[in-house]
């Protein structure tokens, strides 16, 4: 598998690149993390051009590579890349240039096949999605970003599944909440959470919501199969059989002391962008990581 991690700062984005490797490494997945820096202007392209060559005359680092380079920093802490990657050093320069707005350098890991440092130039949404769609991404990792709408699209127009590290506290103890309906991506959420569980060694709430209170079979035999998955993998699970909106249920039943994992919403796009859906609601309104599984 394969994990994107967008970092903006060390200051804020700590939590993300931790909860991102924790999970990659539960997956065995390997990892690139991508920097985007603010989109330059034409007006401005020149002067920034002068000054990046003035920079390297004077050894100062163009912006957004001492992001990668607290990154690679963490990556050699916690031994996710080689001995030997580490004595080298952070290779700033070697970014390779992939086209105007993007470079890259390769490193060797060792939770996964490869470790990838990548900056870009651009609008965030635009840059990250082509880069989900150049490195055909399963799970983008993204900070709970207090520019809301920002996440909100993300989540819709990135072709990935979306983890949102919304608020997360590495001193708080965690469980695990997974929504388990009939929808089209519940299976797959339900897998997704086993192995989070397994990386954050964490007991699991398996969470179905009726708004009636009548749970049909479709429901029932959803939460037996994820029931199932849980025994065979030996992982320790509550069911929970639910009534009320399954949006404010959710937020309730997690709280700010859950990991949320559900799948991702089977409406039509245009559909979405006027009436929203139970994911990206429940991205909106719970202050805690959640995961949404497309």
């Amino acid at each position: 598998m394969k994990f994107l991690i967008a970092v903006g700062s060390e200051k804020y984005s700590a939590p993300t690149l931790q909860v991102g490797m924790n999970v990659a490494s539960a997956f065995n997945a390997s990892v690139t993390v991508v920097k985007v820096e603010p989109q330059i202007s034409e007006h401005s392209a020149s002067h920034v051009k002068l000054a990046q060559e003035r920079m390297g005359e004077w050894d100062f680092d163009s912006p957004g590579v001492d992001v990668l380079e607290w990154a690679f920093n963490y990556f050699a802490e916690h031994h996710y890349i080689t001995p030997s990657t580490v004595e080298t050093g952070f290779p700033k320069t070697t970014l390779i240039e992939k086209g105007e707005n993007r470079a890259e350098v390769y490193l060797q890991g060792t939770t996964g096949s490869d470790v990838s440092l990548i900056l870009r130039n651009g609008d965030t949404i635009s840059e990250l999605r082509d880069e989900v769609s150049i490195g055909q991404f399963d799970v983008t990792i993204i900070g709970g970003s207090q520019k809301r709408r920002m996440a909100h699209d993300l989540i819709q127009y990135l072709d990935s599944s979306i983890f949102v590290v919304n608020q997360y506290d590495q001193n708080k103890s965690y469980k695990l909440l997974i929504a388990v309906d009939d929808s089209l991506h519940t299976e797959k959420a339900v897998k997704y959470g086993v192995r989070v569980s397994q990386a954050f060694d964490v007991n699991v709430d398996l969470v179905t919501v009726s708004k009636t209170g009548s749970f049909n079979s479709g429901y029932r035999n959803a939460a037996n199969r994820a029931e199932k998955l849980m025994r065979r993998m030996g992982i320790q699970y509550e069911t929970h059989l639910l009534k009320g909106n399954p949006i404010d249920v959710i937020k309730k039943t997690a709280g700010d002391d859950h990991i949320i994992v559900m799948g991702a919403s089977t409406k039509n796009p245009l559909v979405k962008f006027f009436t929203g859906s139970k994911p990206l609601k429940i991205m909106e309104n719970c202050p805690c990581p959640v995961l949404i599984v497309k």
